[in-house]
């Protein structure tokens, strides 16, 4: 961790400022303007940090540059987006007890009772990544599974989706939950035999989560400086930050005032209160160079297929009592999306089960009618969709942001959860894609890993890491190539009203780029996973370095490190 931290720190220390930038010899790629794939071995930055020229073999190059360097063969490629992500919940996850790695429920027993141990100070032992699915349990967790082997303090973990808790009984008595007490609107209390399990579903998470000990402003900024750590190094230098809360706000802020605010966030509020609060009559202005905008405003319409809270029009096939929690009512959801809409901030709404989906598409139609021209409504997952429903999506310039590796995660729970009739709007990708609408990719980190090369190769292959199911689930349902590369790069950037911006390598855009082994265009899928960034670079300047990489350049602006 100390090594991670430095490396980190190492890149945050002010560079010169180069006045004409060469990188020559590249394996280069960008999407342009129009979505066409553009080749070249050469790039020249300006000292804005943007790109001035892209050359092919032959063309002339600068005679003096202030700084040339020598990408010896390697790829060069346009730095990826992430189109939803938490970025604050990345650190925090680094920070705390990560269980997202145990197959099983005893594996998670030992991972707490060797954190608790561990962390003897901690008053709470707070930490996410539980699935039960994984585990192959065929239930939910209970508080007695946690007090077998932590039972003197209490303990929070919420699910790999963040859309359920898992409590121990002394985190119970601490927030005064007794069999009396009731799931509240848009959330369910778990019971065993009449009183609380120790599972908390989407709303009623709060009843627990409101008595953790929130973190200090030291600690939020060591969990933003870690989670930017993880993505510059996965190659991401950009990334829609989706529920993004005061106190995050403040830290990015901090960042940025301390120039160490090198991945680009786009900032989307998490609830109106939010959003009036941190940025007030409207979108803010692009800050610290881009680094910082909040665009708009995330809504919560429903929970996670993983723990039932997804909204479905039937019952869900394996719990038939159940169809899920719808998070917002008809008015609230219209009443949301006006009030944001009216002061021009962009709307982002987390939808997954077919009954949210056909209910904001709804929605859509009627602010849409009040509030014409460029909104670019965002659906956040789009998980699952009625057949008929999925047509709408091509209308009112909709975004279908999605992320590819929910599908080879969610596969199985999703054959179980629906039945094998419900499936054909499940990640439909292509289709979505075919009414018009836009496709922005993401993995909705920390519920997944931010490695974007996963992504890649899920979206055109629908295969796992292990290449399973062979062929691809449901493949009809992939898309090709360079339309995985859309979504993470230019589709992404338009999602967030940044296309004029970063996206794409093309001259006038800021210089975000990576340097890395593979072509992500031509490779086979399992070194498209296989992937290893050597460089990323954020406004023309390296803002992470692969340890133990060599450097032939010249006038190098790390040369004062």
């Amino acid at each position: 961790m100390r090594t991670c931290l430095a490396a980190l720190a190492l890149a945050w220390l002010p560079t010169p400022a180069v006045a004409e930038t060469l990188i020559d010899n590249v394996d280069g790629l960008t999407l342009t303007a129009n979505g066409d794939v553009q080749r070249f071995n050469a790039i020249i930055i300006g000292d804005d940090g943007r790109v001035e020229q892209l050359l092919r073999p032959g063309d002339r190059r600068p005679d003096r540059p202030d700084f040339r360097k020598d990408g010896r063969g390697q790829v060069l490629m346009p730095g990826l987006i992430d189109a939803h992500g938490h970025v604050m919940g990345l650190g925090f996850q680094l920070m705390t007890l990560d269980l997202s790695q145990t197959r099983s429920l005893a594996e998670a027993q030992e991972a707490i009772r060797a954190y608790a141990a561990a962390n003897p100070e901690l008053p709470w032992i707070i930490g996410r990544g539980w699935n039960q699915e994984s585990w192959a349990l065929g239930r939910f967790p209970t508080a007695a599974d946690i007090d077998a082997v932590v039972a003197d303090k209490p303990v929070w973990l919420e699910r790999v989706d963040g859309h359920a808790g898992w409590a121990n009984s002394a985190a119970m008595r601490a927030a005064s939950i007794t069999a009396s007490t009731r799931s509240p609107s848009g959330g369910r209390i778990e019971t065993v035999g009449g009183r609380p399990s120790g599972i908390f579903v989407d709303a009623a998470s709060d009843l627990i989560a409101r008595h953790v000990p929130q973190p200090l402003a030291r600690d939020r900024d060591r969990a933003l400086a870690l989670a930017q750590q993880r993505l510059l190094e996965s190659g991401i230098t950009t990334v829609a930050d989706m529920g993004t809360s005061m106190e995050d706000w403040q830290a990015f802020r901090r960042a940025g005032d301390g120039g160490r605010l090198n991945v680009r966030i786009i900032s989307y509020a998490a609830g109106t209160d939010a959003m009036a609060l941190i940025a007030g009559p409207g979108p803010t202005p692009w800050l610290y160079e881009d680094r910082l905008r909040m665009v708009g405003v995330k809504l919560v319409l429903d929970g996670a297929l993983g723990s039932r809270g997804a909204w479905l029009k039937a019952p869900y096939s394996d719990a038939p009592t159940i169809t899920g929690l719808p998070m917002l009512s008809q008015s609230q959801l219209r009443n949301f999306m006006v009030r944001a809409t009216m002061d021009g901030f962009q709307v982002a709404v987390h939808a997954i089960g077919d009954a949210a989906n056909g209910e904001l598409l709804a929605a859509i139609d009627d602010v849409a009618a009040s509030f014409p021209g460029d909104r670019r409504w965002r659906i956040e997952h789009a998980q699952i969709v009625d057949l008929p429903d999925i047509a709408r999506f091509g209308q009112h310039g909709i975004i279908a942001s999605m992320q590819p590796v929910h599908q080879t995660s969610d596969r199985l729970m999703a054959e179980a959860r629906l039945g094998p009739d419900r499936l054909g709007g499940a990640y439909a990708w292509r289709t979505i894609a075919g009414t018009g609408s836009r496709l922005a990719f993401g993995s909705d980190f920390p519920v997944e890993s931010p490695d974007p090369f996963a992504g890649l190769a899920t979206a055109f292959t629908r295969e796992d890491a292990q290449g399973q199911p062979f062929g691809g689930w449901r493949p009809e349902e992939a898309v090709n190539r360079i339309a995985a590369l859309d979504g993470f790069t230019r589709s992404a950037a338009y999602a967030g009203f940044a296309e004029d911006r970063i996206g794409t390598l093309m001259p006038g855009m800021r210089a975000d780029f990576i340097l890395l082994d593979k072509d992500v265009t031509l490779a086979s899928p399992s070194d498209v996973r296989g992937a290893r960034v050597a460089e990323t670079w954020v406004g023309g300047r390296p803002v992470w370095v692969r340890s133990g990489t060599n450097d032939a350049s010249t006038g190098d602006p790390r040369e004062s490190l």
